[in-house]
């Protein structure tokens, strides 16, 4: 939806078909790996938190020094944001005891809190030009409270709002739908529109994790969960790889015509 200016100076990727196919995959990802690693690994929520949130620190640390945009560094940067985001919903859901709901409506407020701090500071919150580190870091710090937000929520329609797994996929693909429908026939905010879309592409890969992974009597298809993760991960690495070729070679002949 919303263009970066130029992959060279903002070090986020142009928003585009592929960019939201490669964001779902990758949250996707993010609910099956983290249940790989805290009920496969039977490392628990509070133990698997840490070890993602180690990873998350590094990744971003990582993105912020890079001067230009790396598509490898920023999809593995948004695969830690939605692992450690899918423990974290986990153990504040279920360790904690605050239950769906009162996940949900937490993170909802971080995040709302994240965007009005990143608003206050910058005068907007728009994803066209991300290069500065103060603007990356609040970029990545909402798009991490995005991710753990989506983990409770399409946990909280699934079980709780009894639509299961596949009404939830259903009703989270309505949504975006009709957020591309808005994109297309109006002139609603841009950035108001890739934030929706964004936050709302998280709980649909959350339940799509569950229907991969989950038990058959729940109504999952009771896959492995590390052969999910690989699978998803080879994706992945696959559509980064010919979208980045494709954006070389559009550069090189724009290059050839000049």
């Amino acid at each position: 939806m919303q263009n970066s200016v130029n992959a060279s100076v903002s070090k986020v990727p142009e928003i585009t078909l592929a960019f939201w196919i490669i964001k779902i995959l990758a949250t996707t990802l993010g609910e099956t790996g983290g249940d790989a690693v805290s009920m496969s690994m039977d490392l628990g929520y509070l133990l698997s938190t840490a070890i993602f949130a180690v990873i998350f620190v590094i990744a971003v640390s990582a993105q912020i020094s890079a001067r230009s945009y790396h598509p490898a560094l920023y999809w593995t940067t948004i695969i830690a944001t939605t692992t450690v985001g899918t423990t974290l919903a986990d153990f504040a859901d279920r360790s904690l005891g605050l239950g769906y709901a009162g996940g949900s409506t937490l993170l909802s407020i971080l995040l709302m809190g994240s965007f009005f701090v990143w608003y206050k500071f910058q005068g907007g919150v728009s994803t066209g030009n991300i290069n500065a580190p103060r603007t990356e870091m609040f970029y990545w710090i909402t798009i991490m409270f995005s991710q753990t937000l989506g983990t409770a929520l399409g946990d909280w329609v699934a079980d709780d709002g009894g639509f299961g797994y596949t009404g939830s996929m259903l009703l989270f693909g309505a949504i975006l739908l009709a957020i591309v429908v808005t994109y297309l026939l109006t002139s609603m905010s841009r950035t108001l529109l890739f934030w929706a879309a964004f936050i709302m592409t998280r709980p649909l890969g959350a339940v799509v994790g569950d229907f991969l992974d989950k038990p058959l009597g729940s109504g999952g298809l009771e896959l492995s969960r590390y052969a999910a993760s690989f699978s998803l991960l080879a994706a992945i690495a696959l559509l980064v790889s010919l979208a980045t070729i494709k954006n070389r070679i559009a550069v090189q002949q724009k290059l050839d015509t000049e």
